[in-house]
């Protein structure tokens, strides 16, 4: 029996692997921010949560949760998990305009990378129609 192929299956999957890395990333920024015992660079002194990484490092684990849980959630289809997953892609291309002065081309991929995931959920994440009923 041959696997039916559904339209957009390869941007859902997509979508979902770049949410779960993104996840992984930004746990990464936390654990950096918590263990970082260097100089504060000067631009983070009035930053908008404050002038510890520590702060920083709570802020990147609350959004790798949700990257990542969003990421599993759209291989299951529901459609919770979709805009939840269309919420997390907004959040991986905003969160990471806070690292525009400190690694500006990675910062630009990474925004595009979400705007890709916001494209692939909300055009190929609705409920599939049937043409028989």
């Amino acid at each position: 029996m041959a696997m039916e192929s559904r339209r957009g299956e390869g941007w859902m999957v997509f979508a979902a692997i770049v949410l779960m890395v993104a996840g992984v990333m930004r746990l990464f920024d936390a654990i950096w921010a918590w263990r970082y015992h260097g100089a504060v660079p000067e631009d983070l002194q009035k930053a908008l949560f404050g002038s510890t990484l520590s702060t920083y490092g709570w802020l990147w684990l609350a959004v790798a949760i949700i990257l990542f849980l969003s990421g599993v959630g759209v291989l299951s289809r529901s459609q919770l998990a979709r805009w939840i997953g269309v919420g997390a892609g907004a959040i991986a291309a905003i969160s990471a305009i806070w690292w525009i002065p400190y690694y500006p081309v990675w910062s630009l991929v990474y925004i595009g990378m979400g705007v890709l995931v916001i494209y692939a959920l909300a055009a190929y994440g609705a409920r599939e129609t049937s043409l028989n009923g």
